[in-house]
Order: C-alpha cells, then sequence, then structure tokens
C-alpha cells in the first residue's frame, strides 16, 4: 500500500484555490454529479418501485410521474446535504483535507437543505391532488356527490396550508433564521389574524361538521329556524338553499352547527296531502264511486304505503263544488321520485273521473254558464 501512495499527488490535493483545498473542490464537484446521477435513477426507477405497491394508476400517476423531477431533485440533493455535512465535520479532523472557507462552510449545507425544501414542498403540493383518488377508491358507486366534492375541497385546502407552513419552517431554518422568535413571531400573529376572521373560521369548522356529520346532503330539503328549501350546494363558508319560491338562499355554517335543522328529505315516508273540487251538480253515488277506485289506485300504486291513515273522501261541500281530502303515503327516495310518482297519480285520478263521468270545478267555467 505504501508503494502505491504518491506523497506529490497528496500535496497536489492539499493545495489551497480560494480558501478551498483542491480535494475539496473535487469532492464538491463529485456531489454535483452525484445529484445530477441520482436525480436521473430516481425519475427513473422510482415509478417502477411504486407501482408494485401501489395499483391504482391514477395514483401512481400523481405520486410519481407527474412530480418525479421534484422527487428526484429532494433525493439528490437531500443524499448531498448529508454528505457535505459529514465532509464539514471531517474539517476539525487533524490532517483533514477538507478545508473551506468559514463563510462556504456555514452557507453551503444551508443552501442545499433550502433546495431539498422547495422540491419536497413542490412534490407534496403535487400528492395533495391524490385525495380525490383516494376517495374514490372507497367510494361504491364511483361517483362523488356534492358533500364528497366539497370535502375532499376542504381536506386539499388544509393539507396545502400545512405544506406551505412546514415547508416555510424548513425554508426558514435554512436560511439562518432563530425557529424559536420565528414560531413565537407566528404564534402571535395567528392569534391576532384568528381573533380578525373568527367569523369565517367558524364557518370553516362549522363546513367541516357539516361534512363529517352529514346531517343533510346535496338533494335534501330542509328546514333552519325561518329558512326552507333544498340543499344545492355545500362549501366551505356557506351552504345555498334553493326555495321553494326559487330564490336561493345563502347560509353561513356556522348557523348550521347552532341551529337545530330539519332534514325532511331524512323521512321514512312522504304526506301528500290535496283536496281535489268537483263539479256540483256530479251525482252522489258517482262521487262514492270515485272515492273508493281513487284509494283503490292509492292501495295498489307501487310506491304508496299501506297505511290505515291513506283516505279519500268528501270534506265539505258549497254551491258550486264538492271538496274531496286526499291523503296518502310515499314511499320513495327523494323528491324527484316523489314528483314523478305524484304526476302518474293525478292522470290515474283524471282518467278514473272521466270514466265515471265525474267533471272537476273550474270557476271560471261556472261563471261563463
Amino acid at each position: 500500500m505504501d508503494g502505491l501512495w504518491n506523497p506529490a499527488a497528496d500535496s497536489a490535493l492539499r493545495n489551497e484555490v480560494f480558501g478551498f483545498t483542491n480535494y475539496t473542490l473535487l469532492a464538491v464537484l463529485g456531489l454535483l454529479v452525484m445529484i445530477f446521477i441520482v436525480r436521473l435513477l430516481t425519475m427513473r426507477f422510482a415509478p417502477t418501485v411504486l407501482g408494485t405497491i401501489i395499483r391504482s394508476e391514477a395514483i401512481k400517476g400523481k405520486t410519481v410521474q407527474d412530480s418525479d423531477k421534484a422527487l428526484g431533485t429532494a433525493v439528490g440533493v437531500g443524499l448531498a446535504y448529508v454528505l457535505i455535512g459529514i465532509m464539514i465535520d471531517d474539517m476539525d479532523r487533524i490532517g483533514s483535507p477538507v478545508l473551506m472557507p468559514e463563510l462556504a462552510a456555514n452557507f453551503l449545507p444551508g443552501i442545499l437543505q433550502f433546495v431539498v425544501a422547495i422540491a419536497v414542498v413542490v412534490w407534496a403540493f403535487r400528492l395533495v391532488n391524490i385525495v380525490h383518488d383516494v376517495v374514490m377508491l372507497f367510494d361504491t358507486d364511483d361517483q362523488l356527490d356534492g358533500t364528497e366534492k366539497t370535502l375532499i375541497s376542504a381536506l386539499q385546502s388544509v393539507l396545502r396550508f400545512t405544506i406551505i407552513f412546514v415547508g416555510a419552517v424548513f425554508v426558514a431554518d435554512s436560511m439562518g433564521f432563530d425557529l424559536t422568535s420565528l414560531i413565537a413571531g407566528l404564534g402571535i400573529s395567528g392569534l391576532a389574524l384568528a381573533l380578525a376572521a373568527k367569523d369565517s373560521i367558524s364557518n370553516f369548522f362549522g363546513a367541516i361538521t357539516v361534512l363529517l356529520d352529514r346531517p343533510f346532503k346535496v338533494g335534501d330539503w330542509i328546514i333552519v329556524g325561518a329558512a326552507e328549501g333544498e340543499v344545492i350546494e355545500i362549501n366551505l363558508r356557506t351552504t345555498l338553499i334553493r326555495t321553494s319560491a326559487d330564490t336561493i338562499i345563502t347560509m353561513p355554517n356556522a348557523n348550521l352547527v347552532n341551529t337545530p335543522v330539519e332534514n325532511v328529505g331524512k323521512r321514512r315516508w312522504r304526506r301528500w296531502q290535496t283536496q281535489l273540487h268537483l263539479d256540483i251538480n256530479a251525482d252522489g253515488g258517482a262521487v262514492d264511486t270515485f272515492c273508493q277506485r281513487v284509494l283503490k289506485a292509492i292501495e295498489d300504486h307501487p310506491k304508496t304505503l299501506k297505511e290505515e291513515a291513506s283516505f279519500c273522501q268528501v270534506s265539505m261541500i258549497s254551491a258550486t263544488s264538492l271538496d274531496v281530502d286526499l291523503n296518502l303515503y310515499w314511499d320513495v327516495s327523494g323528491g324527484v321520485e316523489e314528483r314523478q310518482e305524484r304526476a302518474k297519480l293525478i292522470i290515474q285520478i283524471k282518467n278514473i273521473a272521466e270514466d265515471i263521468g265525474i267533471e272537476f270545478y273550474d270557476g271560471r267555467v261556472r261563471q261563463q254558464r
């Protein structure tokens, strides 16, 4: 081994250029080459390795293929950060060939840490997009409703905020800031911001409560205080309700948490009450037959509950009409299906009246006569 040692070569490596030994410059150059090679290898083999673990093509694509450059940079520069730290620690050893100016020794690790932090933040930011695909894996009908979309949006917003906050802390640390003072300052600023935006924060957590507890979903008919209507959209700050008059109520989510919500959409059945106005000249026997046939139609209908409370009977008489009260209970999944079945039954009632020869009362026709 002694025969292979060349004192002249060792002396040349220890020569200094701008405070760096040639050995140190070669090591730094080697680190730069290593970063490039490791980055390429990561971009080449990471999809293959993770492909054996992740079965979903959508998740695999967003995890690696769409962000392979950021991932490769983070791995390559991260490894260089570890090795440069070892080199700087070796400077204190007597006889070490590693030598660099104190300024470089102080700032070089910080620069590498800064690059790693930025690369990890970029990769993590793109990784947030897999939340949608993860939820789709566990969704039974392979179709997201409005509530699930809002929950995904809220979760992605929280993750992005967390990534930015943690990334900012690491970037600040790489730039030499005092983290204790920085975090304390952020805590005070955060408290002031929370006090200034307490209503928005209450609405945000109200949205999270609504999305997790699911007291209602998009499409349900709800009653909140004096407001009543169909839920058409659940956002992070407000919930939109369409009333029966086709107007839109913008309800702060905090109100939905602090106010009792009556969900008509979760009824086990839907009651329908209406009144039919028959012509006063209709034969009494025909009216009785009409009521019996309508009640039979209700009982035979596939979407009605066979309740004893269902009825069709004369309730009032006036100088111009016979009033027949109709009461039944729908066994349907929602408002759309109820409207469809109601329309079918109304046409069936009309056909029964025509078959018996009964006319419905119309005040306009009566006045013309």
